[in-house]
């Protein structure tokens, strides 16, 4: 499920966004892939501050809509292979996009990536969190457990 938006401005001229309100239905990093991919897809790849700013309006009217949206983080098309538990000040620079895109492009909150065991990333949407160190927890990105239901 999930509502799909098109534009013709960006490269990816299609977007779906796919928002569960009901825990049981969210999904870890690789079967929101498999998800996107068996739709025609990929999980997205953000490759300028325009179109980071483009989702960020489709996610503000998905939460004006009225529709109960909540706090809830969504995942996007960018990890980290190999190593598992990276720790170097080299990792920020091993995160690629699962779709192949080379964009440079990144959003990261405050201190992050983590790495560590957080190989797989989501755009903040915690409208209800008290802001941090970075401000508000919405829309930055942040590394997290691929195993984690969003």
């Amino acid at each position: 499920s999930g509502q799909k938006v098109c534009y013709g401005a960006f490269k990816h001229s299609c977007y779906k966004l796919a928002y569960f309100q009901d825990l049981s239905r969210r999904v870890g990093f690789q079967e929101a892939r498999q998800a996107c991919e068996i739709d025609g897809g990929a999980l997205l790849s953000l490759e300028s501050e325009a179109e980071q700013q483009l989702i960020e309006n489709m996610l503000q009217n998905l939460t004006k809509s009225g529709s109960g949206i909540s706090d809830g983080d969504f995942w996007i098309g960018l990890w980290r292979s190999g190593d598992g538990l990276s720790t170097s000040s080299a990792c920020p620079d091993l995160y690629q996009w699962a779709d192949g895109s080379m964009s440079p492009f990144r959003n990261w909150y405050t201190d992050e990536p983590s790495c560590g065991s957080e190989a797989c990333v989501v755009m903040y949407h915690q409208p209800t969190a008290n802001p941090g160190l970075g401000g508000p927890y919405l829309y930055q990105w942040n590394d997290d457990r691929c195993n984690m239901k969003h």
